[in-house]
């Protein structure tokens, strides 16, 4: 790995590092450019992803071709209802010797794609869930460290509500970021279907490893932050909390609940992150903005009278943005 004089220019390192895992990414995934930035902010923010969208819009893909240009150990697990706890992490067998052992499940690898998550009942989702905040599982009293680099990216399919189990709001703010995937524009899909019914496509190369991630992890915590954006993190978050000093008129109006204390720590992180692959030294109130839909999405809920009027939660976000 590659020693830098200083934080400026490993942070001009880190910004041509990004064009390039871009530049590799868009050799498989067509479009989707607000996408495939905001999971990588939660990478190098050291952030978990909850990526919504129909099926068909290459969630699966994606993970899968992040997880390669970035030189991870990648694991997929398709949560189904009749999942267990010991299929996500593992569990201890009985060898020839008559001696436990344990065998690791899919958990313990760099980046986890949780598919589907809300198919699987609760007992299945918190296992990985606890995985996600303590960087570590427990089985039969033992605790075993999962692996650093260590990501999850959840999907999630809006559309098809039966027999599934919503992931409750305290479980949604593990997530740093709550992703959105729209349909690709008429050019993008004609490019799509041009690019995967012909012969073989592109392979995307390795641009970055495990202890470089690192090393960029811990740099955009070194990011410095000036107070006015640390106050306006905060003040962002709370203007969602209904009934307080600080909410705004439209919390109290349409929302029941709002964002806790941990979207204001992520609208900071996010923001470093944001600034440092805009080529900024230090964040600013746009690159606040640039990342609150996504931190602020999942950790409001609508009242009945938002629903009544069709109000949605991006517009109440914008609103609050203004």
């Amino acid at each position: 790995m590659q020693h830098y004089t200083d934080d400026k220019q490993a942070l001009d390192a880190f910004r041509e590092k990004y064009q390039e895992l871009r530049g590799e990414i868009a050799k498989v995934i067509v479009g989707q450019d607000e996408t495939v930035k905001h999971v990588l902010i939660s990478i190098f923010s050291r952030g978990h992803g909850l990526l919504v969208g129909v099926p068909g819009l290459a969630k699966t893909l994606l993970v899968n071709t992040i997880s390669r240009v970035l030189g991870l150990t990648y694991s997929r697990v398709q949560f189904t209802p009749d999942l267990m706890p010991s299929d996500i992490v593992g569990t201890e067998i009985l060898d020839e010797d008559r001696h436990f052992r344990f065998i690791k499940g899919p958990v313990f690898a760099n980046i986890i794609l949780a598919d589907e998550i809300n198919r699987t009942p609760p007992k299945t989702q918190s296992a990985l869930l606890e995985a996600m905040q303590e960087k570590a599982v427990t089985v039969a009293g033992k605790s075993y460290r999962l692996p650093d680099p260590f990501f999850v990216l959840a999907t999630q399919n809006p559309i098809e509500q039966e027999g599934t189990y919503p992931l409750p709001e305290a479980q949604l703010d593990r997530f740093m970021f709550n992703i959105w995937l729209d349909y690709p524009s008429f050019d993008e899909e004609v490019a799509v279907v041009r690019n995967t019914t012909g012969g073989s496509g592109q392979e995307p190369r390795v641009v970055i490893g495990a202890e470089e991630i690192i090393f960029f992890q811990d740099l955009i915590r070194r990011i410095p932050v000036t107070e006015n954006v640390f106050r306006y993190a905060v003040r962002l978050a709370a203007s969602t909390r209904p009934g307080t000093l600080e909410g705004h008129t439209l919390a109290g109006q349409y929302l029941t609940w709002g964002a806790g204390p941990r979207a204001s720590q992520y609208l900071v992180l996010g923001a470093k992150c944001h600034a440092a692959v805009s080529g900024k030294y230090s964040p600013d109130i746009e690159d606040v903005q640039a990342v609150a839909p996504s931190i602020l999405r999942h950790r409001i809920v609508r009242n009945y009278k938002a629903e009544a009027e069709g109000v949605g939660v991006d517009h109440l976000i914008a609103e609050l943005l203004k």
